[in-house]
């Protein structure tokens, strides 16, 4: 079993890499174009326009599982490197399963985060001109809310999402609605 893994991953990874460079677009772009051109010399019949449906039909389903497997390990990774920048640096830890979040708190999360750089934008254009002290302690007291506050919403998620897994209802709905989690997901999932 372990041997097909490693053969299937090396297939989807090498046909992912050469799926993606302008040869292969070239040589799919060739077979429409002769398709096309072979179409007067079979009268444009159902047996010729049923080659490149099947062709592509089939070329199509085979390369969504082969590329989707190359992305998801590319995708585990990337977020396994990025759980790790979080832990040893001083951003807060609660986003390390920050993936595991339903869209509705991720937009939120982005939000808070678009509002932190908005005040970075500002702080950085009042210090070019000669901006005070004070206003930078209130941002960054501003900032240090807003984390804290972001800490807070993915906590009330996972609860949500830890009670659902157990069976409880011990979140209230309306929290259960807007934190929804996959069932069985964990951070490192």
């Amino acid at each position: 079993m372990i041997k097909l893994a490693q053969s299937f991953r090396r297939l989807a990874e090498s046909t992912a890499s050469h799926s993606g460079k302008p040869m292969a677009f070239l040589i799919a772009a060739s077979i429409v174009v002769i398709w096309g051109a072979t179409g007067p010399l079979f009268h444009y019949g159902d047996s010729w326009q049923l080659v490149i449906n099947t062709g592509t039909t089939i070329v199509t389903f085979l390369m969504v599982f082969l590329i989707q497997n190359s992305q998801n390990r590319h995708t585990a990774a990337l977020q396994i490197k990025l759980d790790e920048l979080i832990r040893v640096t001083e951003a807060s830890n609660g986003l390390l399963d920050l993936e595991d979040m339903d869209e509705e708190v991720l937009e939120r999360v982005r939000e808070n985060y678009r509002k932190l750089a908005r005040q970075r934008q500002e702080k950085a254009r009042r210090a070019i001109r000669g901006g005070g002290t004070a206003a930078t302690a209130a941002e960054a007291e501003e900032a240090r809310r807003h984390v804290e506050e972001i800490d807070r919403e993915l906590d009330k998620c996972r609860a949500a999402h830890d009670a659902e897994s157990a069976g409880k209802d011990a979140a209230p709905p309306s929290v259960t609605l807007s934190c929804a989690l996959p069932a069985g997901r964990g951070a490192g999932d």
